[in-house]
């Protein structure tokens, strides 16, 4: 059994919560952050709401948004 590709919408008589979309995350230049792959790193540089550039040490990395696997120390 497979899960379906799009979420069920929510029906206003339902007597349960509607989900909630988390908030986007937002990251300034300078903000220490970590990533699930690459680690601890510096954000240096940010490209509006499209992605962050990412100072990991060994590497400088652009992280497209809405950042799953990056969040702020």
């Amino acid at each position: 059994m497979t899960k379906p590709s799009t979420p069920k919408r929510h029906l206003p008589t339902s007597p349960f919560k509607a989900p909630v979309a988390p908030a986007p995350k937002h990251f300034d230049t300078g903000d220490q952050v970590t990533h699930d792959v690459y680690g601890l790193g510096r954000v240096v540089g940010i490209e509006d709401g499209v992605a962050a550039l990412v100072d990991f040490g060994s590497a400088q990395m652009r992280i497209l948004s809405p950042y799953p696997k990056m969040t702020k120390l």
